[in-house]
């Protein structure tokens, strides 16, 4: 189980000594916890700690200096043990005790506190303190226990006996801890001018505006002094005047759901009434028109709302000022939203967490957050199964949503038989109204969802009965109530008795979101995104009945899943408001926002993704074929990506790097704190540059690399492929109007690309006569196939089927009949005669360069560029604003590392470092985490992972290629690698592995006839050769003469596994600890030789354990192997 980085507190203790509260703790504080729970089994019972930590509402632990675990407590939403059912547990304190404060809204139980004996007095203050600091809506904490024992002194000071309100024998423990007497709420009175000096020494050399701010008071305005033990923590200032900076604001929102803020007047409201109820004694006067007619007049709106206009306390009371919330509206009786805005470059901070951030569009210029507060969070809301006579009030409350009819069908079937439809549909009831409803259903697929995401990073997925997950079928909650959804699923969550609430996200060109679910928001801002986990591509026939079952392997629609528990609702992921706007659906943008969205601890609100054709999971991208494919990503990973961002549909065509914003063709202006450049680099339209067709000088014959220039009108057969989008109008143009032509496919490049596109051409049923290659002159040092049996492969299949392969031909005069609409005819050249074919359809695949709209956005922006857009080392650009990366991009001269650029790497990686580079500006929990490099700022960075090339080449053989990280350069250092090949291409199963002089899989070579079990392969590269089955011993033995068969054997299975890399971690874990007892191994020796090479049979015993544990735990992915038999 991976455990989130916990998030540390400052010790609130008084004692001198120096302490820290990590909230959460991690798996291994769990020995220490087991080892004192002895002690405490009188009060708190047997407790499954594991199970526990796993799902509490949230736990803390006190360590020391040295990090030393001192005290640990968990707390929970309900009683201890069977004393009472976790539904009930309300209604049975208040029928035994007096208790009539203690609600599920304020208040939690303590179901384990141990602590060192010397510091148990100390800690356990600490801790209510920080439990109390922690969950500011909380009031009580509970210890009530069917075990009565006496309490230990540590907790004999802080809890209080209940008042039994009863005679009967109940034998049980229960008192409780208010926070009245551990951590007493701030309190709020008007200011005085004697607290000045006091606040002025809070802002601590702030400008002199903000003395005027608090200086300045009208009957508008309201200042308020906030004070914790008659100390001055704080001061607010609020104004029912909404002033010009903040309506500015509000125009750039859209406050159609929260009424523009108005509030009718009394004279509008009694004409509404009269013209709904046909008391009307002119017809001809509407309510619309008596509107127009008031809007002329004085104005009849009244702002239903007030203003933070001034906010400022000490950082320890930043969430206890939710106790301010109070008082301000009590200061306005008449309205009932408190509006606050909030700059979006700055970090979020605790008394927000208790606003609702309006969500705003990416082109919302506004340079702030709207934030807001409805009156009705003040109240007491109640949730409860829903019964029959709440029907009419759920069908009102719906009615004008999406898939409202699917929503009152499963609220229907839910009362008919709730049993068999595995429905449970519970309601928030507002002042004896329905505001809202959640309907669950019992979670069948927990097996497949398992097993296709990582549910295992954030659940200690053994620890749950399969009846406590359960998924969202329907939520809907009024807009104004949404910070009362967090109470919403927590009460669902506790009186159904689930601990797991998952939610599934569609992709919206798919058919199987039938959920109501109004506004997705409310779900999104507690639910966590679960990354998808890579498959085994299992080899079914040589498996058979040891295959895993097919519930997991079937293949689903593509969603993305989200996970809601208990712990996620207590502590809500850190909200980053910072405007990220990436320009270009590339595998490195892609990669930077799939890692800033799978960040457990943050939320993004404002990530934005500007790409020409829109996002690119939007269509089917299943053998599209004319490209390559890097298989980075695949239906699964864009799901998740897409529901976590905006997608700007569009082009860059300028940048304002004075204002930030970048201009988008057809959208508009796209406004940003931080501009990510990664178009890489297009197909440019043909500039025909060869005027003397028949005497080309030796220059134009060469590529040349020239800026791309607006093509203006693009003739409707010539189609330049660069995306998936470009691939699917060039098939459907060509499924309609050319294979019943006899017109000439003409495919222009140099590149793998252009290969499959003569494949897809052929696929599609045109014959190869019809379809000429032309290539042009090939560039230095450049090689488009990675070995001469691909290329000899590639081109008897070429000759086989007949097409015409013309090199090193330069493209000289398109369309002779200068008519620009349709290309007819098109001209090469080269040293001898020129080369005139007529032309049908023209796909070009020639001259990557970057985009020409992107390079003169980068040039009038003053961007530095040098044929691509410069950067240094940390992807930074020359504005401290804008970074740059993947292709598109080339290092510094400072760098003196010509040789390499992000083109030379796994685009994936890149864009994952780039974001982690991100990261560690945006969040102050990241940069701490973070070590800086010494080297970093003087030498580039070097990536590890693999470049990956794939497509299905002429002759129908798939191929795949898969090599190392190499510099752009004809003289590059010889290393010696050792070849395995097996099969042929007259076979059609070739298959060539390279390994460097440590044995290590460097270079991947696939060609065949059969589909590839791609991803199987992929995690191939960089593992020793003695992890595969002693591969070479046996290839030089004669034992291993078909890699494909080799690989399809049941022992590989775990080598292809997605955890199989943590296993590889805990074994050199392991090993390393043997080895330096042993002093056997060197450095040297461990990063050439794999794990166990060198151990004794103790050590070759613990390996053994970790890999029978592994297998043990991935048994639903692996049941090939069957399970050691215990002694």
């Amino acid at each position: 189980m991976i455990i989130m980085k916990s998030e540390t507190l400052n010790c609130l203790a008084e004692d001198a000594s120096r302490q820290t509260i990590v909230v959460g703790g991690g798996s291994a504080d769990i020995e220490w916890i087991e080892s004192l729970t002895t002690s405490t089994s009188p009060i708190f019972g047997r407790v499954n700690v594991v199970q526990l930590e796993d799902k509490a509402s949230f736990a803390l632990t006190v360590v020391n200096e040295n990090q030393d675990i001192v005290a640990h407590a968990v707390f929970v939403d309900h009683p201890i043990g069977d004393l009472v059912d976790q539904a009930q547990w309300e209604q049975f304190l208040h029928k035994h005790f007096s208790s009539p404060q203690c609600t599920s809204l304020n208040t939690l139980f303590l179901h384990l506190f141990v602590a060192r004996e010397d510091f148990a007095t100390t800690t356990v203050h600490t801790i209510m303190r920080t439990a109390f600091h922690v969950v500011p809506e909380v009031e009580y904490i509970c210890l009530v226990s069917p075990n009565v024992a006496e309490l230990e002194p540590a907790l004999q000071v802080i809890f209080d006996p209940f008042q039994s309100r009863t005679d009967s024998a109940l034998q049980c423990l229960a008192c409780f801890c208010c926070r009245e007497k551990i951590y007493p709420q701030v309190h709020m009175r008007p200011f005085r001018a004697s607290d000045l000096n006091e606040v002025m020494d809070i802002i601590d050399g702030e400008t002199a505006s903000s003395s005027d701010s608090i200086e300045l008071e009208s009957e508008h305005c309201h200042a308020i002094t906030v004070e914790a033990d008659k100390a001055v923590v704080g001061f607010i200032k609020v104004s029912d005047v909404i002033d010009i900076y903040n309506l500015e604001i509000l125009d750039h929102f859209d406050l159609r759901q929260f009424k523009g803020f108005y509030k009718i007047q009394e004279k509008q409201a009694e004409a509404a009434a009269a013209y709904l109820s046909g008391e009307e004694q002119e017809p001809s006067s509407t309510l619309e028109e008596q509107r127009e007619t008031q809007m002329t007049e004085a104005p009849s709106k009244k702002y239903n709302a007030f203003c933070i206009r001034f906010f400022l306390t000490k950082k320890r009371f930043n969430l206890r000022s939710v106790d301010c919330i109070q008082y301000m509206f009590q200061l306005f009786p008449d309205l009932d939203y408190c509006i606050f805005t909030f700059d979006l470059s700055c970090a979020e901070f605790g008394f927000l967490q208790n606003f609702l951030r309006v969500p705003t569009e990416p082109t919302n210029l506004s340079p702030c957050a709207l934030y807001i507060f409805h009156r009705s969070g003040l109240g007491r809301v109640g949730v409860r199964k829903a019964v029959d006579s709440d029907r009419a009030a759920v069908s009102d409350l719906v009615k004008d949503l999406n898939c409202n009819k699917s929503l009152l069908q499963d609220l229907d079937s839910f009362y008919n038989d709730p049993v068999s439809v595995m429905l449970q549909a519970y309601v928030a009831q507002m002042d004896s109204q329905i505001v809202g409803i959640l309907i669950v259903k019992d979670e069948q697929d927990v097996d497949y969802l398992r097993a296709h995401y990582n549910i295992d990073n954030y659940i200690q997925f053994s620890q749950y009965r399969s009846e406590e997950h359960v998924h969202i079928r329907h939520f809907v909650l009024k807009p104004f109530l949404g910070l009362l959804s967090k109470h919403f699923f927590k009460e669902v969550l506790r009186l159904a008795h689930k601990s797991c609430l998952y939610y599934r996200t569609y992709p919206r060109h798919c058919s199987h979101q039938d959920s109501c679910v109004d506004p997705l928001d409310f779900v999104l801002n507690y639910a966590v995104p679960i990354s998808p986990r890579k498959q085994i591509i299992y080899p079914l026939e040589e498996l058979g009945n040891d295959a895993p079952s097919i519930r997991l392997t079937e293949e689903q629609a593509p969603f993305a899943l989200s996970l809601i528990r208990r712990k996620f609702l207590v502590q809500p992921r850190r909200n980053i408001n910072t405007r990220i706007v990436v320009v270009g659906a590339s595998d490195t943008g892609l990669s930077f926002l799939e890692t800033l969205c799978l960040r457990p601890k943050l939320k993004f609100n404002n990530l934005a993704l500007v790409s020409t054709h829109g996002f690119p999971g939007d269509c089917d991208h299943n053998d599209m074929g004319f490209l390559s494919t890097s298989h980075a990503y695949n239906s699964k990973d864009l799901a998740l990506i897409h529901s976590n961002i905006n997608v700007v549909k569009g082009k860059m065509v300028s940048i304002n790097r004075k204002s930030k914003y970048v201009l988008v063709s057809g959208v508009g202006k796209v406004p940003y704190n931080y501009l990510i450049l990664c178009t890489g680099l297009q197909y440019s339209v043909p500039n025909v540059t060869v005027e003397n067709v028949s005497n080309p000088s030796n220059d134009q014959l060469q590529p040349q690399p020239t800026e791309q220039t607006n093509p203006g009108v693009v003739p409707s057969n010539l189609f330049t492929l660069n995306n998936v989008h470009d691939c699917m109008a060039a098939r459907h143009w060509l499924c309609a109007n050319f294979l019943d032509q006899k017109d000439n496919a003409i495919i222009y490049g140099d590149n793998i690309d252009v290969y499959i596109s003569v494949e897809t051409l052929l696929s599609l049923g045109i014959p190869g006569a019809r379809i000429h290659l032309v290539l042009p002159p090939p560039e230095p040092a450049v090689c488009t196939f990675p070995n001469s049996v691909v290329e000899n492969a590639v081109a008897a299949a070429l000759k086989v089927a007949n097409v015409h392969v013309h090199r090193d031909f330069v493209l000289a005069q398109m369309n002779s009949d200068e008519h620009p609409d349709r290309l007819t005819s098109v001209t090469f050249t080269k040293d001898s005669e020129p080369l005139h074919l007529q032309c049908g359809v023209f796909l070009n695949l020639s001259g990557k360069e970057i985009d020409c709209d992107v390079l003169e956005s980068i040039q009038k922006s003053l961007l530095l560029s040098d044929d691509r857009l410069v950067i240094r080392a940390t992807f930074l650009t020359t504005d401290s604003s804008i970074y740059g990366a993947g292709p598109l991009t080339r290092f510094s001269h400072w760098y003196h590392s010509d040789e390499w650029s992000h083109a030379n790497f796994n685009s994936k990686e890149v864009g994952q470092d780039l974001a982690e580079t991100l990261l560690s500006k945006l969040d102050a929990i990241v940069e701490n985490l973070e070590e800086e490099s010494p080297v970093e700022g003087r030498l580039i960075p070097i990536y590890k992972q693999a470049k990956i090339q794939a497509g299905k080449l002429p002759g129908g053989f798939n191929f795949l290629h898969v090599t190392k990280p190499s510099p752009t350069t004809a003289r590059r250092p010889f290393t010696p690698t050792t070849q395995i090949v097996t099969g042929g291409v007259k076979t059609g199963n070739y298959f060539c592995i390279e390994l460097d002089c440590n044995g290590l899989v460097e270079t991947i070579i696939c060609l065949s006839l059969e589909p590839l079990p791609i991803s199987n392969y992929l995690t191939l590269y960089g593992k020793h050769e003695k992890l595969l089955g002693q591969m070479l011993r046996r290839y030089r033995q004669g034992l291993l003469q078909d890699l494909y068969s080799f690989f399809r054997q049941r022992w590989c299975m775990p080598i292809f596994h997605d955890r199989y890399s943590d296993l590889e971690k805990e074994l050199w874990e392991k090993v390393r600890l043997k080895d330096t007892g042993s002093q056997r191994v060197t450095e040297e020796d461990s990063d050439s030789s794999p794990p166990g090479s060198f151990l004794d049979a103790e050590g070759r015993a613990t390996v053994r354990n970790v890999t029978q544990r592994f297998l043990a735990n991935n048994k639903d992915l692996l049941p090939m192997f069957s399970e050691p038999e215990q002694p």
